[in-house]
């Protein structure tokens, strides 16, 4: 067989976070890379839209576990400032709708629930299955894990929530830029960046790879596959049949539901800057509302789970009179005058990428390690070690 000749050392899939950091790293190499993007703009589910001279993130906005986190190393060695002050997060602005009796209420429901996945995790591994029964929070407690995984309780692992739980540091920060700018920006240059390009098939020739594209084919040593579990686990690209086992792990790593969004504030209002509200916290559907981030005359409006798939089926629209709702119910009607729709998410329409957070499904925790293997197909096994040299691991992921 005629071994296939290789116009780069490496393919990146996809020039999302993973994909960017991929191609930083090949660039403190001598090996040659190719980035393959499906979308028109890099950054992935990063991704800050200037609106009103504001930058808004559609997609991730925090860094989490910010003081470990290397994109805060990355933001700042690129020039980012980075906001250090503590978020809102579980401060109900002057109580509205929700006592300060019962947000500590909520606060000991919410820990003992975590104590109970710990000590006594359930069998089923079902995170659902650790609620008290009937227990007056637990309303509550599926809106927070919409808000974290994109899924209710019933959906998620107790295995995979306690292991991310217990490595968060707990801080986080974020940066005026935008989290979507800092992440496209970092993007070495030069480098060949090939912009709605989406992979359609992924074949094994001789020592290397082809990929094929609706422009035409890119061969490569090695490719880094990088895209989304929804986009590994569906049919929009052809992977050989070696790669079943990344498949199913994928299927196992669902995309949860997340959406923002942003509310202009016009005219004078009583909205304080940096403030935050939940909508209701008895309905597991409730939206979470910050308040005038950075000062800025905006309120950023975050669904998850039930509320997402509502503003997924029933569009933009349906979202903002629902978040208009909440916030004319806590503030009062003369608020209403004040709201005026900006910009709003569709990830899970977005076909290529197909959600938000990944959560593993009870029982299949393990599948992030699965999903984190390299391929080990004999012909590639120098090519990979040397890889593995160069990224630690962590590149096939």
């Amino acid at each position: 067989m005629q071994q296939m000749s290789a116009d780069v050392d490496v393919a990146i899939i996809g020039a999302g976070a993973a994909g960017i950091g991929a191609a930083r790293r090949l660039a403190a190499s001598h090996l040659s890379a190719t980035v393959l993007e499906a979308t028109a703009r890099i950054g992935g589910r990063a991704w800050t839209c200037e609106v009103a001279g504001m930058r808004l993130d559609l997609g991730c906005g925090w860094l989490h576990s910010a003081d470990r986190n290397p994109w805060t190393r990355i933001a700042e060695a690129g020039g980012f400032a980075v906001d250090r002050n503590a978020p809102a997060w579980g401060r109900q602005y002057q109580e509205i709708g929700f006592s300060e009796t019962d947000q500590a209420a909520a606060r000991r429901a919410y820990a003992a629930w975590e104590q109970r996945m710990e000590s006594t995790p359930p069998a089923s591994d079902c995170a659902a299955d650790a609620l008290e029964p009937e227990g007056e929070w637990n309303a509550y407690l599926q809106a927070i894990s919409g808000f974290m995984n994109g899924a209710g309780l019933n959906h998620v692992s107790v295995a995979d929530y306690t292991a991310y739980d217990s490595a968060s540091t707990g801080c986080n920060w974020r940066t005026p830029a935008g989290y979507g700018t800092v992440i496209a920006a970092s993007l070495p240059h030069p480098i060949d960046l090939r912009l709605s390009t989406p992979a359609q098939s992924i074949e094994l020739d001789g020592r290397g790879v082809e990929l094929t594209t609706p422009v035409g084919a890119v061969r490569a040593r090695a490719a880094i596959l990088t895209v989304s579990t929804t986009v590994l686990a569906g049919s929009s690209i052809r992977l050989p049949p070696g790669l079943d086992a990344w498949r199913h792990a994928a299927v196992c790593l669902p995309l949860g539901r997340d959406e923002k969004l942003f509310i202009e504030i016009v005219g004078e209002s009583s909205f304080a800057p940096e403030t935050r509200v939940i909508g209701n916290p008895h309905d597991r559907r409730t939206g979470v509302y910050h308040i005038r981030p950075f000062g800025w005359p905006v309120i950023e409006c975050f669904v998850g789970d039930e509320a997402a798939r509502m503003v997924e089926q029933m569009g933009p629209a349906a979202g903002f009179a629902y978040a208009a709702d909440q916030l004319v119910g806590l503030f009062g009607s003369s608020v209403s005058r004040n709201l005026h729709p900006l910009v709003a998410s569709n990830w899970g329409r977005m076909t290529l990428v197909g959600g938000a957070y990944s959560h593993a499904l009870p029982g299949h925790a393990p599948a992030r390690e699965d999903l984190a293997l390299p391929f080990d197909h004999a012909k590639w096994r120098a090519f990979s070690r040397m890889l593995r040299v160069l990224f630690g691991g962590s590149c096939f992921r």
